[in-house]
C-alpha cells in the first residue's frame, strides 16, 4: 500500500461536473487530491459518446449491472439557463447561449478545468474499483480505495482521508416488470440510456415509455423522422417551458429572495393554482392528455419547448399506460391500441447503486431510497470523511448544488463545518421524508428531491457561507442589497463570504443580466432584458420597506 503524508489526502472518483468543483475546493483547503476517472477524458455524462453502449437488458424490476459510459443525447440542450448551471467563481461567457448545447457545456467544463489547473490531478484511465474503511477506520476515518489502471491492468490500493463519490445516479438503467405478452414482440426494446440520436429510426412506428425529460426529448427527436411516435404518460406530467415572459430564462426570473419571500408568507395552494394557470395558458394539458392528478409541484418538472407542438401537429400521440403486447400490436388501458410497432424506447429512470463503496453493502438502497445526511453522508459511519456528490433530483441546476456538497464535505473533513450530532441528523431528515412523502406523488423518482434555493440556504449554514441578508447590505451598498433581493440567485451568491471567499464574487452578479442580454447576440445593446432586477429605486424601496416590516412582524 503507497503511504500517505502528513497533510490530508483526499479521493475524488469521477472527473464529471461534480468531481471537477470536487478537486477544485480540495486544492483551496490546501489538500493533495487525486482524481480517478475510469474514462480518457473528463465530462462524464456531458461528453458525448457516439460509440454503441447499449445493454443486452434483463428484464426484471432492477438490472443487475451497471452499463458504462453514460452520456447525454447527440442533441442535448441544458435544462437550466447557463448562469444557473455555473460555478461560484466561474462564470459563463457573455456570448455564450443561455441554454448551452452538450458540446458547449462540455467546453465549459473544460475551460473551468483548464483555468484552474484541475487535469493536473487527474488519472485519466483509472477506475476506481472498490473504496473501504482502512484499518482503524474508527479512529483515524481513514479509505483505502483499490484502483486500476485501464492501459495497464495493473491495480494498486491507496489510503485517503477523505473520498468524493462523484460518479452520478445514471449509470444504472430501470426497466420495469415485463408488460403481459411483451414475449411475443419482434421489434428492438431499449432503455432511453442507449439513445444516441435519431439515426436508424425513419419512418419507424414507436413507443416511448415515460413522460419524463428524457423520454419528451427523445419523443420530440423522433416525431421528426419517425413515421408515428407514441408517449405512453402513466400519470401524465406539468411541461414547463425553458423560457419565461419577455424571453428570459425561466430560472432566472423565478430563482430570486424576493419570490423565496413571497413563496413563504403565500399559501401553497394560491401559488400552485397561479403556477397551473401559467402552465395551461401555454398549453390545456387536460386538453393534450398530459394532465396529472398530483399537485403541479408534486412532482419532478418536465421541461420542453416543442412538445405541444409535436402533439398538435400530430406527430406525437401521447397514450395511456401500456396494456399488454400482441405481437407488433401495442394495446393501451384505455382500450385504443397501435399495429406495427417497430421500437419501444423506455424512459423509465436508474436505480441509484454503489455497489464499489465496500461491496454495495455500506450504503444500503431501497427502490432508490438512501440513508444519507442531507443527501451526502452516510448516516451509518461515525466520520464525515466519505461523501457522495451529486445524488439529488433537483428544481433547478443540479451542478452549483454540487459544488456546495463537495464544499461541505472538504469543510468537515477540514474540520470547519457546522454539522449538527447524530440524533438532530435523524431528526432532520425525518422531517424532510415526511415533507417529501407529502408532497410528491410516490415514485421511485422522489426519493431525492430538493429545492435549489433552500437546499443551497441549508448547505452553507453548515459551510459558514450563509448569504448575507439583503439589508444589510442597504447603510453602504444599496445596489447590492437590490441585487441580493431581485437578481437570479446564482452560486456567486455564496462566495461573498465564508470560506474561500472569492473577491471577483461581486462583479460576477453585477454582470448576470448583461451575460444574458449578450447572449442573443446583441453586442451593442447594454443589457436591456425585461429583469425583475430592473426595479426602479423607488418601487425597490417600497418593497424593501414592506419586506422588513414583515421580517419585524415574523
Amino acid at each position: 500500500m503507497e503511504p500517505t503524508t502528513s497533510r490530508r489526502n483526499i479521493c475524488v472518483v469521477g472527473a464529471g461536473a461534480a468531481g471537477l468543483p470536487s478537486i477544485r475546493h480540495a486544492l483551496l483547503y490546501g489538500f493533495n487530491v487525486v482524481c480517478y476517472e475510469a474514462q480518457s477524458e473528463l465530462g462524464g455524462l456531458w461528453r458525448f459518446n457516439p460509440e454503441d453502449t447499449e445493454c443486452n437488458y434483463l428484464w426484471v424490476f432492477v438490472i443487475d449491472y451497471r452499463c458504462s459510459d453514460s452520456c447525454v443525447m447527440r442533441s442535448t440542450v441544458i435544462n437550466t439557463s447557463k448562469e444557473f448551471t455555473a460555478y461560484s467563481d466561474f462564470p459563463p461567457l457573455p456570448e455564450e447561449p443561455n441554454f448551452m448545447h452538450n458540446s458547449r457545456m462540455l467546453n465549459y467544463l473544460k475551460a473551468y478545468a483548464d483555468h484552474f489547473k484541475l487535469t493536473d490531478h487527474i488519472q485519466f484511465e483509472h477506475k476506481a474499483l472498490s473504496i473501504s474503511r482502512a484499518d482503524k477506520y474508527d479512529a483515524s476515518g481513514q479509505w483505502d480505495v483499490r484502483v486500476q489502471n485501464m492501459k495497464s491492468s495493473e491495480i494498486t490500493t491507496t489510503r485517503f482521508d477523505g473520498v468524493l463519490h462523484c460518479t452520478g445516479h445514471h449509470a444504472l438503467p430501470y426497466s420495469p416488470a415485463l408488460f403481459p405478452g411483451q414475449e411475443t414482440f419482434p421489434g428492438r426494446v431499449m432503455h432511453a440510456h442507449d439513445y444516441k440520436d435519431w439515426r436508424g429510426f425513419e419512418n419507424q412506428t414507436i413507443v416511448v415509455v415515460g413522460v419524463g425529460n428524457s423520454g419528451c426529448d427523445i419523443a420530440v427527436e423522433l416525431s421528426r423522422v419517425a413515421k408515428q411516435v407514441h408517449l405512453v404518460s402513466r400519470r401524465g406530467t406539468w411541461v414547463y417551458n425553458r423560457i419565461y415572459n419577455y424571453g428570459r430564462p425561466v430560472d432566472c426570473t423565478r430563482y430570486t429572495r424576493l419570490n423565496a419571500a413571497i413563496k413563504e408568507v403565500v399559501p401553497h395552494s394560491i401559488a400552485a393554482a397561479s403556477v397551473r394557470k401559467q402552465l395551461n395558458f401555454r398549453f390545456d394539458h387536460e386538453l393534450y392528455g398530459l394532465k396529472p392528478k398530483h399537485d403541479v409541484m408534486g412532482a419532478h418538472p418536465t421541461i420542453n419547448d416543442e412538445l405541444p407542438n409535436r402533439i398538435a401537429n400530430g406527430s406525437i400521440r401521447v397514450r395511456p399506460q401500456i396494456n399488454r403486447f400482441n405481437g407488433t400490436t401495442v394495446h393501451f388501458e384505455d382500450g385504443s391500441m397501435t399495429e406495427g410497432v417497430d421500437t419501444v424506447i423506455l424512459s423509465t429512470g436508474y436505480t441509484v447503486s454503489f455497489p464499489e463503496i465496500e461491496s454495495g453493502e455500506l450504503i444500503k438502497v431501497d427502490n432508490n431510497q438512501v440513508d444519507l445526511f442531507q443527501y451526502v453522508f452516510p448516516m451509518c459511519l461515525p466520520h464525515d470523511s466519505l461523501g457522495i456528490i451529486g445524488l439529488i433530483q433537483p428544481f433547478g441546476s443540479i451542478i452549483p448544488i454540487a459544488e456546495m456538497q463537495a464544499r461541505l464535505v472538504l469543510a468537515a473533513i477540514a474540520g470547519e463545518d457546522k454539522m449538527p450530532v447524530k440524533t438532530e441528523r435523524e431528526a432532520i431528515m425525518s422531517r424532510k421524508a415526511a415533507e417529501m412523502s407529502k408532497r410528491y406523488v410516490q415514485s421511485r423518482r422522489h426519493t431525492v428531491q430538493v429545492d435549489y434555493l433552500p437546499y443551497m440556504d441549508e448547505l452553507a449554514s453548515l459551510i459558514g457561507c450563509d448569504v448575507p441578508a439583503w439589508y444589510t447590505h442597504l447603510p453602504h451598498d444599496q445596489t447590492m442589497a437590490r441585487l441580493t433581493l431581485t437578481a437570479p440567485h446564482t452560486a456567486y451568491f455564496y462566495r461573498l463570504s465564508g470560506p474561500h471567499a472569492w473577491d471577483g464574487a461581486r462583479e460576477a452578479i453585477m454582470g448576470i443580466e448583461e451575460r444574458i442580454s449578450r447572449a442573443f447576440n446583441s453586442n451593442h445593446l447594454k443589457a436591456t432584458a425585461q429583469s425583475a432586477t430592473k426595479i426602479s429605486p423607488g418601487l425597490f424601496l417600497v418593497i424593501a420597506a414592506i419586506l422588513f416590516v414583515l421580517l419585524v412582524v415574523s
